[in-house]
């Protein structure tokens, strides 16, 4: 079975979660796909390797006027796009992103910076730079699905803060279903940046530790994150 944004259904008799859209009826696959696809196009990031294909062959927005030349956007708009860019990347809701960015205000240091960081040691963000998964929507069902285990122990939330020196591993039973085995091959190499220096890693093993707290130019994500500061600081 496949479930969502492409990604095998591994768990044996697990059935993939399924998505809605807002008139609360299930998304078909390729409707979710055709989702995925739009919304980077409208974004100008690709949020899955089938859309960053597509992108490649159309280069601009979607829609019928997505080749002509729009009008310059707004302030607000500018900062409203590079917020939803943020989002989109961590396939997050609103709520998880405004709430991150109330604890980043509090910390010390740049409020965008900070935001990014704590955003990054979300344990789906980590397995997903860890190689285990091929995009963030196949991270997220690996963790929902009970694959993943920090410090020995099963974990089942995304947003489950990874601390530093905690590692993060496959459970044994599930190192031995495909999607984790090409993984351990490094068959997600293709799609995925290089190994990001706060986590080390060992791909055959599938194990992964948080060496230290990610720094913002560390981090593989396209974002302004002072224009997400202005946008939330003008609300």
């Amino acid at each position: 079975m496949l479930g969502f944004s492409g990604c095998s259904d591994f768990a044996a008799g697990v059935e993939p979660i399924q998505i809605k859209n807002l008139r609360g009826t299930f998304l078909s696959k390729t409707t979710r796909t055709r989702s995925k696809t739009r919304m980077s196009r409208a974004l100008g990031i690709a949020l899955t390797p089938k859309a960053a294909k597509y992108m490649e062959k159309r280069p601009y927005a979607p829609g019928q006027h997505g080749r002509t030349k729009r009008k310059s956007d707004s302030d607000f708009a500018v900062r409203l796009r590079e917020k939803q860019r943020l989002r989109a990347q961590y396939g997050i809701r609103e709520a998880q992103l405004k709430k991150t960015f109330l604890e980043a205000k509090k910390t010390s240091g740049l409020t965008g910076e900070n935001l990014v960081e704590l955003l990054e040691m979300r344990l789906d963000a980590l397995v997903l730079r860890s190689g285990f998964a091929r995009t963030m929507a196949q991270a997220r069902q690996m963790v929902v699905h009970r694959h993943i285990l920090v410090d020995g122990q099963r974990v089942d939330r995304p947003s489950f803060r990874v601390k530093p020196g905690q590692m993060i591993h496959v459970h044994e039973k599930s190192e031995r279903t495909e999607p984790f085995q090409v993984a351990a091959a490094g068959g997600n190499a293709d799609v995925l940046a290089a190994t990001p220096e706060y986590l080390s890693v060992e791909l055959d093993k599938l194990h992964a530790t948080l060496v230290r707290r990610p720094k913002r130019a560390e981090v593989p994500v396209t974002c302004d994150v002072q224009l997400v500061v202005e946008y939330y600081a003008a609300r």
